[in-house]
């Protein structure tokens, strides 16, 4: 049991110092395009059901580090505020399979072939989702003075250096962090406990693979980026690229909760499409990969993780560990402030209530990113009446103040975006008319 324990310990350590220099430039660069692009410059080229505003959210929404928790509100907010339905099934579809991050951890374990792969399956995928919605289920769009409104709201970040920077290794990271260090720990256990060579030698026919992995993989959860060592791991016991394929691009893809939002929020008929696309596309792209491309280029890159040697050979040892080192410390400053600061920040918290004005607290469900944390927030604080906003990702309690709030008009907001509203309240200092 110590051996084991050992060698989990070991695997665990040589998988994060493996990314870390990589994640960490990730994260820098989704920082950079947070700054850069921010929403109101990129609703003007996804409002026409056309095949360019399709082709335009693929291409917006690639490198974006979304994972499919994060993408939900910001791909609703897009069709909300105007973008026609293709476009917005198509951000949907190819964003969360990678972005900025996932595709350097990608190329750190598993390659430049696949680096590359996978962001140009992530735009056919997405082109083919919005092509198939605009074709099959069109609607109609808000008013113009709406979106505009709706596009102001949804966009006041800060967007100054340090802004930048907590977004980058703070914010972004908290969204990740948790399913990051699953991807991870999840990879090592399975370098221990798996033998070598195992899917060649207990499944050995590769289309029969794809299919297990496809099955397993949408209703699962998995990041972009946390799927990158599983992946890996996982090439080393047996599984064909193409296998290793379905699971990078469906995986993080599509989830239980997420289907059931894209349903209820756009209609089965899209979701029937999102998921075709999804599934199609990866077991379409798995099959050229294990049939056309040299499996050289997938499996060399991947043989260093045994070896303990870089498969570039162009980071020293030290930038590895020290960059293994930050990472640890910025995963465990996220998950702290994500899962933890809340029980230590009662008062400072009680402390933002307006006094002089009406407070309460509402319940929404379905929020698990900072990208929620800030929809709900900007969506409701847009409000007539409301003055000030506050969600809690780990209570799920979202605090409102104003002088004249209209809670059917919030849970008709809340709803459009996609989560879940509680009517049960807690007045926290109604005003005397309010009192029975």
């Amino acid at each position: 049991m110590i051996d084991y324990i050992g060698q989990f310990i070991r695997a665990l350590t040589d998988l994060t110092m493996e990314m870390a220099p990589y994640l960490l430039l990730g994260f820098l660069f989704a920082g950079i395009l947070y700054v850069w692009f921010p929403k109101k410059k990129v609703y003007k080229y996804l409002g026409k059901p056309n095949s360019a505003s399709v082709i335009n959210a693929a291409l917006i929404g690639i490198p974006l580090p979304l994972c499919s928790c994060g993408v939900i509100p910001t791909g609703i907010s897009f069709y909300n505020s105007g973008a026609s339905k293709g476009s917005s099934v198509s951000f949907l579809v190819s964003t969360p399979q990678t972005g900025v991050d996932s595709i350097m951890v990608t190329y750190s374990l598993l390659g430049l072939p696949m680096a590359i792969i996978k962001p140009f399956i992530a735009l056919f995928t997405g082109f083919f989702g919005g092509f198939l919605t605009n074709k099959f289920d069109r609607n109609g769009h808000k008013d113009k003075e709406t979106r505009q409104n709706e596009v102001d709201n949804n966009d006041q970040a800060d967007r100054s250096l340090p802004g930048m920077l907590r977004y980058a290794f703070v914010e972004f990271l908290e969204d990740i962090a948790k399913w990051l260090l699953i991807g991870l720990m999840l990879a090592a256990l399975i370098e221990v406990l798996v033998p070598e060579s195992f899917f060649t030698a207990y499944l050995g026919n590769e289309y029969l693979e794809m299919l297990l992995i496809l099955v397993a993989a949408i209703p699962l959860y998995v990041c972009a980026t946390g799927s990158v060592p599983v992946a890996a791991i996982l090439m080393l016991k047996g599984l064909s690229p193409g296998a290793a394929i379905v699971f990078l691009m469906a995986g993080p893809a599509t989830n239980a909760a997420t289907m059931t939002v894209i349903g209820n929020v756009f209609g089965r008929r899209t979701l029937i499409i999102y998921l075709l696309s999804i599934v199609a596309g990866a077991y379409f792209f798995g099959t050229i990969v294990n049939e056309f491309l040299p499996r050289e280029w997938f499996l060399d890159p991947i043989a260093h993780i045994h070896g303990g040697e870089h498969a570039h050979g162009i980071l020293p040892q030290w930038l590895k560990i020290g960059s293994g080192i930050l990472l640890a410390g910025l995963i465990a400053n996220a998950l702290y402030n994500k899962y933890l600061s809340h029980y230590f920040k009662k008062e400072k918290a009680a402390t933002k209530i307006h006094p002089t004005m009406k407070n309460m607290e509402v319940i929404v469900k379905g929020m698990t990113c900072n990208h929620c944390k800030a929809t709900v927030e900007n969506n409701i604080g847009a409000l007539e009446g409301i003055e000030h906003v506050e969600a809690n990702l780990s209570t799920e309690k979202v605090t409102i103040s104003g002088e004249n709030i209209d809670l059917e008009k919030v849970r008709e907001k809340v709803e459009s975006l996609g989560y879940k509203f509680y009517t049960d309240f807690i007045s926290l200092n109604p005003s005397k008319d309010n009192q029975p």
